[in-house]
């Protein structure tokens, strides 16, 4: 059995039997990872306090060869996101941010640029960043880093550049230029500003983006395409964002997703 100790980010918490919980955590080195932390839903338990979703923490556990889940012996508070546990708008956008990162972060490999996007995320979202902002930023990212999103920068079919106009494809699988576009039944046509917003979270990270956002039209616009990319990766929608926007109402409502 060996020991382990990293900084990690908690994706998630779910009660196990009477006593303890399910915890899940992405780590730097090791990707997503799942762990018994026993007693946790005891009264006076080490665990008390410490087990908040969203919450940078250092965690240690003990993993054993050919086990599905590791045992946790610790968990200690390095940052906790006090910004999303104050209201309802929060801990549903915490739920939403947490499932995302579960869906697509991958068990058992590194994953250094996604643990830095979500710490900066986290981060801007602590200063007081624009909510609607950063959601956008974090969306587009995850898309991007799984794969499934690349950089507006040249058309997959014709290698051309895509410029300031382009289309998503019906199936939802790439950014086309115009011309192709033309040939491909369905694609649906994105603006300049939406194009724009994907280049500058290449150049920027998420508070200086946000320190200059988008208009609302724009931000809107990101989510949908986001939406559609994700819907056809997954073949379904997140069950978080789908409460959230029941809970709290449409984007286009002021919900921050």
């Amino acid at each position: 059995m060996g020991l382990r100790q990293a900084e990690a980010i908690l994706l998630g918490v779910h009660d196990l039997q009477e006593a303890d919980r399910i915890v899940e955590f992405l780590t730097r080195e090791q990707g997503k990872r799942r762990g018994v932390a026993r007693g946790a839903r005891r009264r006076f338990s080490r665990f008390a306090g410490e087990l908040q979703p969203l919450a940078r923490a250092r965690v240690t556990w003990f993993e054993k060869e050919g086990r599905e889940l590791v045992r946790i012996s610790s968990v200690e508070l390095v940052r906790a996101p006090r910004e999303l546990m104050g209201d309802l708008e929060g801990l549903l956008l915490s739920t939403y941010l947490g499932e995302t990162l579960s869906t697509f972060a991958q068990e058992g490999e590194p994953a250094e640029a996604l643990f830095r996007l979500t710490d900066a995320v986290l981060a801007a979202l602590a200063a007081g960043a624009d909510v609607r902002t950063v959601v956008r930023y974090f969306e587009s990212w995850v898309l991007r880093l799984a794969g499934v999103f690349p950089p507006p920068l040249d058309c997959p079919l014709c290698g051309r550049e895509l410029g300031a106009s382009a289309s998503l494809a019906a199936s939802g699988e790439a950014l086309l230029c115009r011309d192709c576009a033309r040939t491909q039944p369905g694609a649906v046509a994105v603006s300049a500003a939406a194009l724009e917003f994907w280049r500058r979270i290449g150049r920027e990270g998420p508070a200086a983006v946000a320190a200059r956002p988008p208009g609302e039209a724009t931000l809107e616009e990101v989510g949908e395409v986001s939406g559609r990319v994700r819907r056809h990766f997954l073949g379904h929608e997140l069950r978080s964002l789908e409460v959230l926007r029941r809970t709290l109402g449409s984007a286009g409502a002021g919900s921050p997703a």
